[in-house]
């Protein structure tokens, strides 16, 4: 099977425009929590997403729903790790484990009282971008266009902040809110890429093309245009090679992320010792 049948299946179309969506989306935002520290929170938030999941399935929510549903957990769990962290006696990544443990400790309760792992659960846990619905591109195409506004709007005060938020803050720039706005689109990047990703490696989508493009050495803004660009090739090559080779999507798409930044730390130490 050649690429252009592959690219014939509308399901593959679906899945290939809401991975690229969803892909650009993680990859922004992924610079600005790596930057600050709080590139955890997308492990986090992951098994904050896995009890939402959990959750949502023992109440009866058809699968098509899973994800519209999760999302309000999800964000309530991404304001109290925001929360948790401006109280001056716990740092950002105590509250990303204080919230991620609850979460993961009640979706392995509220798993076992639905009776155990479902199909549906398990494939929340490891993705498959192969069954993206209509609802969910939708909604990755939304929530694309607010981070892109976000941070066209915002760029100046996000690049303050994410270097300084005492001197942005000093500044005028009011942190507060912007840090709220970006905790919650990161919690809605991180519930549309457990089914890119599977919600074991979600966070790999918020962090590694991130430090990929921050391995190249450039401004502050082609770090975020690069970091888009190893993020939607690494879709686009995990989907093919994924179709062709009969592997999982999700972790296919996360192991050409990985080869990608390897490939850039090694030409980066071979080209010096070239010259």
């Amino acid at each position: 099977m050649n690429l252009i049948e592959i690219f014939s299946f509308v399901f593959v179309q679906r899945a290939l425009l809401a991975g690229v969506l969803i892909a650009a989306v993680a990859s922004i935002l992924g610079v600005f929590l790596v930057l600050r520290r709080l590139s955890l929170i997308g492990d986090g938030l992951a098994h904050v997403t896995f009890g939402s999941v959990a959750f949502v399935l023992l109440v009866g929510f058809s699968p098509l729903y899973v994800t519209l549903a999760a999302l309000p957990l999800v964000i309530l769990s991404s304001l109290a790790i925001l929360k948790l962290t401006r109280t001056r006696k716990i740092h950002g990544d105590a509250a990303i484990g204080i919230v991620s443990s609850i979460g993961i400790a009640a979706g392995i309760l509220l798993a076992s009282l639905s009776g155990g792992y479902s199909v549906d659960l398990l494939s929340y846990l490891f993705g498959n971008i192969l069954t993206v619905n209509q609802n969910e591109l939708i909604l990755s195409f939304i929530v694309f266009l607010l981070v892109v506004s976000f941070v066209l709007i915002f760029y100046r005060d996000l690049f303050a902040l994410t270097f300084d938020e005492e001197l942005a803050r000093s500044m005028g720039i009011k942190t507060k809110q912007i840090n709220t706005v970006l905790f919650i689109l990161t919690a809605v990047a991180a519930v549309l890429a457990m089914k890119v990703a599977g919600i074991m490696l979600v966070s790999a989508m918020l962090i590694i093309p991130p430090l990929t493009a921050m391995q190249l050495s450039v401004s502050f803004r082609l770090t975020i245009i690069f970091s888009v660009v190893f993020s939607i090739l690494s879709v686009i090559c995990g989907i093919i090679f994924s179709f062709l080779l009969n592997l999982p999507a999700g972790g296919t798409i996360v192991l050409f992320n990985v080869i990608f930044l390897l490939l850039i730390i090694a030409t980066r130490r071979i080209l010096p010792a070239s010259r």
